[in-house]
């Protein structure tokens, strides 16, 4: 299995792989931080991953690549390559695409009181490819953006958990059914809509779905926009 993304959901599920001895071919993402780097995987640092398309057909034993906390959009020729990519997107597709720390800040102003992690296959569109597995979580309706926000990426990490030895014993796994979200096309959730944030400053739900708390120092583009 190849791993594209950062951050701590990325590596969380490569060390969950490797503790169930399953391969990790190859991690691939942004220059590592030095704390990050690891000495028993191989890591690629790449500003786009499709210009490394070669080197994921030569690493990959089971062509599956695993996208987790991943900011870089697959293209063509990594489309054409015959790799299967399976993304584990935070929020329910294809109500919420985007950029999920944005998406939720929305669905929270909506007044959504569930929210979700859904493993999706990769196609040409952004979070338009099929469904194959979903895990909802509660939004309470005193919660802070911080809290909901951890509770969710908890879920992303535990949705992967669940469905990567299901991909190990079939990489061509077709998933399992999934309830729809009520929602044909669902909206897209991206920089627009990020800069659009402020103009619901006087929404009642406005203070809470934005209290970013300790996790203002992560969401860098969310705080600004924010201020």
């Amino acid at each position: 299995m190849i791993f594209v993304g950062e951050g701590a959901l990325l590596w969380r599920a490569v060390q969950h792989t490797l503790d169930h001895n399953l391969a990790v071919d190859l991690v691939c993402g942004p220059a590592p931080a030095a704390e990050a780097a690891r000495a028993d995987v191989p890591y690629r640092a790449v500003a786009d991953v499709n210009s490394v398309a070669a080197e994921l057909v030569a690493a990959g034993t089971d062509g599956v690549v695993w996208s987790l906390n991943n900011r870089m959009i697959f293209r063509a020729p990594v489309l054409s390559t015959g790799l299967r990519i399976l993304n584990i997107h935070h929020g329910p597709l294809p109500a919420y695409r985007g950029l999920p720390e944005v998406a939720l800040v929305y669905a929270m102003l909506h007044g959504e009181r569930k929210f979700a992690a859904t493993l999706h296959q990769v196609d040409e569109g952004i979070d338009t490819g099929p469904t194959l597995a979903a895990d909802s979580y509660p939004i309470g309706p005193d919660e802070p953006y911080h809290v909901v926000l951890r509770r969710g990426l908890q879920t992303c990490h535990q949705l992967f958990e669940r469905c990567v030895p299901l991909v190990a014993a079939d990489p061509a796994w077709a998933g399992e059914p999934t309830p729809p979200t009520g929602a044909d096309d669902g909206d897209y959730f991206g920089r627009k809509a990020l800069a659009r944030l402020t103009q619901h400053r006087s929404h009642p739900n406005f203070a809470r779905a934005t209290d970013l708390g300790f996790l203002a120092g992560y969401l860098p583009e969310l705080a600004t926009a924010l201020r």
